[in-house]
């Protein structure tokens, strides 16, 4: 894809969605953290439904460990891997006394040095959490950079590079949540909805679709 052609694609997706963000629930970085953590390989409404009796009673380190591993489990045992997920999170929360106060810390390096943390966590929660413009590589984005010629590449950190070099600067900081609501609602895994598709002129695709399914199109942050 060209420059002027990604000027374009990012463009169009934000006169969509001007203020886009997470669909993961939080009220502060640690609980954003937590539930980064917990949505490997899980869907944003499966975390969403166990972190709303969760975080009423953890929302700091202290509290998640008060807790325990039976306490935690019990309610992150409808997610997936949870039994290792409630590990790492209780790991996480003792590092972050020991190290950063109680307090997430706004590093790359300290963020990937918590157990359970690797670099697509850690490029969410700088982020979501602290405004930096990274962009975190998923399934979602890493399909939609390939299928799209936006950013191709074979492994999440080349598609990752390749978008930190060629979007535009002032898209960069929403690129990662407009990329990814767009794989989840529109350029899907298996039937992606290109006749309703924003970016159907600007996609290199070439296998394009046509769906009679009406379009899903991603929330929009309450003004």
């Amino acid at each position: 894809m060209k420059p002027a052609a990604v000027r374009e694609t990012f463009e169009r997706l934000r006169r969509q969605n001007p203020a886009p963000t997470t669909e993961l629930h939080y009220g502060t970085p640690f609980e954003l953290l937590v539930a980064v953590m917990l949505s490997a390989q899980a869907t944003d409404v499966s975390v969403n439904k166990a972190t709303a009796t969760l975080f009423p009673l953890a929302r700091t380190p202290q509290a998640m460990l008060a807790l325990g591993p039976a306490g935690l489990q019990r309610h992150i045992r409808t997610i997936g891997l949870w039994r290792t997920k409630a590990e790492n999170v209780l790991k996480t929360c003792r590092l972050l006394l020991e190290r950063h106060d109680g307090e997430v810390p706004r590093s790359r390096a300290a963020l990937e040095a918590l157990p359970g943390v690797g670099r697509k966590t850690a490029n969410v929660v700088l982020n979501t959490a602290f405004g930096e413009p990274t962009i975190a590589v998923d399934t979602h984005i890493f399909r939609v950079g390939n299928r799209t010629g936006l950013a191709p590449g074979r492994t999440p950190l080349a598609v990752e590079q390749q978008l930190l070099e060629r979007v535009p600067e002032e898209y960069r900081r929403d690129a990662h949540h407009w990329l990814i609501l767009h794989g989840r609602y529109t350029c899907k895994a298996r039937q992606p909805d290109c006749d309703t598709c924003l970016l159907q002129d600007l996609c290199a695709y070439r296998k394009k679709t046509t769906s009679a399914a009406p379009r899903r199109t991603p929330p929009r942050r309450p003004a």
